[in-house]
Parts: C-alpha cells; structure tokens; sequence
C-alpha cells in the first residue's frame, strides 16, 4: 500500500533532510517509486537533490496558497524514480496567508489525495518548527520518521514534539503514527553518543532503528554538489549506513552491524 511519512524534528540540525535526500533515494535504487514533498520554506532537499531553487516557478507555495495540482509542480530528479515537489522562500509566506482559510490544515492532503497511489512511498521534509506547514504535512501523513542527533540535549523538547503528533492524532489524522525513530550523528568515540543511544531505546523500545546514522564529513558535503551521498561517494560510512536503512526501513533482515569501533576507523578514512 502507497505510504505518506513525515520526517519531522522542530529542533534543526539533527539530519531531517540528510536523511529525507538519501533515505528516498535508496528506494528509488531498488526500484520504489518515490515522491520528496519539500514543505521546508528553505528549500534544501530541493537544492539537495540537484534543483536549482532560484528557477522553481511552481512549488509547495502554490499547491497550499493557489491550490495547484502535484502533476503542476513535480520535477523528476537526477535519481530514477525519485521525484520531488520542489520549496524555495515563497513558500516562507503560506502560513500567514493560510490564517482565516477554511480546511487551512487539510491543503497538503486534499492535493496528496490526487497523485497518492502513483507512488510506493510519499516522504514530506518539515521544517524545523511546529508551525502551520508542519501540521500540514501530519495531518496528509500515515507516519512520522523523527531524526534525533547523539548529542546533548538530544532529546529534550522531544516531548513537545510527541504532544504535537497526539494532538494531530486526535484531531486532525486518526491514523497517524510513529514510523521510527532515527539516531543521527554519532560520534562512537565519546561516552555520550552511548548515553543518548540507550536513553532512546530506553523510552522508544523497538520504535528506535538498529541503524545509527554516524557523523561523517561526506554527508555534510553532498548537499553542496546537489548529490545524494549515493552518487556523491557510494563507499562512504554514510552512504554505506542509508543504504543499510532504507533495507531496515521495508523490513529486509540486516546483516551484522559494523561495530563503533569499526565505524570510527571507516568515518576517519571517508
């Protein structure tokens, strides 16, 4: 069955797009059709994906404001059977404009419901705060993918998160749940990515992936060239770890993991 999933974190700098660019892109390697919905005002899984956001003429802004089609607005990417449903700063406007408009918080689904079984896999980035687009895009979503970064204060303000999605839950979409959870940025050298780690799967149990996300200087650098970082560098620990998830993420059996020690001692050579 066709799936839309959010990828949502209010707190920025924890790996949303990182993982919305490579994890969408792994899929579409396997023969999944994807659709990425840029719904992020700074449009960087647009310009991470190959877009040049300076020559979009249709966006997100136009299907939330002027209630454009999808099959307006859909570019298809460098990636075969990625497509994406491009964001620059227009779309920096849509929720004051949105205030007052009836069905305001039903405009990302209502347009979904056109191109939805076109596709195995709808990924819609958020951006990060818990604004009118974020609503937007739980309440057109089956599931929220919740990237947290091993680092201090990593989840605080989570639950401020967890509240958001019950509320939509309750209100808005019945069917809306957690995805999973994503560790993102670990640096396996430091007793605190180890802290983190186990305080997750403390509280989220078998919601946490098996895959942690390590830091690593190729993924940072991808988005630059406009590449996923499976184009970009195929060998790297980052490339190597996405295309481990997306695996995970469809239910195939992961081999055994590559220990910290190893993942240290790759990351350095990548």
């Amino acid at each position: 069955m066709p799936k839309t999933i959010s990828i949502c974190n209010q707190k920025g700098g924890v790996g949303k797009t990182t993982t919305a660019i490579n994890l969408a892109t792994y899929l579409a390697l396997t023969g999944k059709k994807i659709l990425l919905v840029d719904a992020d005002p700074q449009g960087n899984a647009t310009s991470g994906i190959g877009i040049d956001k300076s020559k979009v003429t249709q966006s997100i802004y136009h299907i939330l404001i002027s209630q454009k089609q999808f099959s307006e607005i859909i570019i298809p990417t460098q990636v075969t059977n990625l497509f994406i449903a491009p964001s620059n700063l227009d779309l920096t406007g849509a929720e004051v404009e949105l205030v007052g408009v009836i069905g305001r918080d039903f405009r990302l689904k209502k347009a979904l419901e056109e191109i939805r079984e076109s596709y195995d896999f709808i990924f819609i980035d958020c951006p990060p705060s818990l604004n009118l687009l974020t609503i937007n895009a739980l309440t057109a979503s089956n599931s929220v993918l919740i990237p947290i970064q091993c680092e201090y204060y990593a989840l605080e303000g989570l639950s401020q998160l967890i509240k958001t999605i019950d509320l939509v839950k309750d209100h808005l979409n019945p069917e809306l749940s957690i995805e999973g959870i994503l560790l993102t940025m670990a640096d396996f050298r430091t007793n605190l990515t180890g802290e983190v780690i186990k305080e997750a799967r403390s509280y989220f149990k078998e919601k946490v992936y098996k895959t942690t996300i390590p830091r690593s200087i190729k993924l940072s650098e991808s988005p630059g060239f406009g590449k996923p970082i499976a184009f970009y560098d195929k060998n790297s620990t980052g490339a190597l770890k996405y295309e481990e998830l997306s695996k995970e993420f469809v239910g195939i059996k992961i081999a055994q993991h590559v220990m910290p020690q190893e993942v240290t001692e790759m990351e350095e050579l990548s």
